[in-house]
């Protein structure tokens, strides 16, 4: 059962904001309630104070500036369905539209989702590997910050009291040479693999050779991270030699990571899961760019 509360609902992020600072540590925002009301539920959480953002428009705009801006309230179900993120991103509605359950998606939202820092979250794995940055506003300004430095850990992140998380930032992939792959047997995902390619000239064919490659790692560590050596395995490498190097570069993957022993599998299980996923994502980035849409049948893994 629910404790008592006081619901607010500013109507602007100023507002919101004036809110958080005045009510201090005893008020939480709040917008979808995926996450925050499952915890108030189950007594783990009992703010006197929920702040409802989900009135502020600013707050639910999808934008194209030459960087795609997702603000914060925007909900999965609008991400996976937004024709301007299909376009332009459309790995991004892709992996949306296996988040959790439709119901789940219709109402939780995208800074929610990063503001809660799960560390078995598909889109903060994705997102870090699409250079993501989140916009913060407060009574003294506004202030961005890339998302590997916003999520400092399990269930934290670098948002201060009277910040309000207002949107997202990615650069989107110039090339469909990306993917992600997840696995998993429980509610939330075991692990998560973000893998995108640039090339010279942004297509697969003709020999086309691999000058940019973005891996991102998640569910696996306390946080989501990019393995910067694996990525490096892979520049200069011809998109249709990716298999010549796909087992080291999904061993580098491995060592980089820091596993924890958990209810998902113990750490050297997870390292060796990493290494096979990682070569499998490569494969499926690797033939997108060549124009194919490989066949994948992965037990308990979904492939965006």
């Amino acid at each position: 059962m629910l404790r008592p509360f006081t619901l607010h609902r500013p109507e602007t992020a100023e507002e919101a904001c004036a809110l958080l600072a005045r009510l201090g540590e005893d008020a939480v925002p709040y917008a979808g309630g995926t996450e925050l009301l499952l915890l108030m539920k189950l007594g783990l959480l009992r703010p006197p104070h929920l702040v409802d953002v989900k009135r502020i428009r600013e707050l639910n705009e999808l934008a194209d500036g030459g960087r795609l801006t997702i603000g914060a309230t925007v909900t999965h179900r609008s991400l996976e369905r937004s024709p301007l993120v299909r376009a332009r991103c459309p790995l991004v509605a892709s992996v949306a539209r296996h988040v959790a359950n439709v119901r789940v998606r219709n109402v939780g939202t995208i800074g929610g989702n990063l503001a809660f820092a799960d560390p078995h979250s598909d889109l903060a794995t994705l997102f870090l590997a699409l250079d993501a940055h989140v916009e913060l506003v407060s009574p003294g300004g506004r202030r961005e910050l890339s998302l590997g430095d916003f999520v400092r850990g399990p269930w934290e992140t670098a948002r201060r009291p009277d910040e309000l998380l207002a949107g997202v930032r990615l650069a989107p992939w110039p090339s469909r040479a990306a993917a992600y792959v997840k696995f998993g047997v429980h509610e939330r995902p075991t692990l998560g693999i973000a893998v995108a390619l640039g090339l010279n000239g942004g297509d697969g064919r003709a020999g086309a050779r691999i000058q940019d490659a973005r891996i991102a790692v998640g569910c696996v560590g306390p946080r989501p991270a990019r393995m910067f050596t694996a990525e490096a395995r892979l520049r200069g490498v011809s998109v249709d030699r990716v298999d010549d190097v796909v087992g080291a570069v999904g061993d580098s993957a491995a060592a980089g990571v820091d596993p924890a022993d958990d209810l998902h599998g113990s750490a050297d299980y997870k390292r060796e899961m990493v290494a096979v996923f990682v070569r499998r994502a490569l494969r499926v980035a690797a033939a997108r760019a060549g124009g194919v849409e490989p066949a994948t049948s992965f037990p308990y893994a979904v492939v965006a």
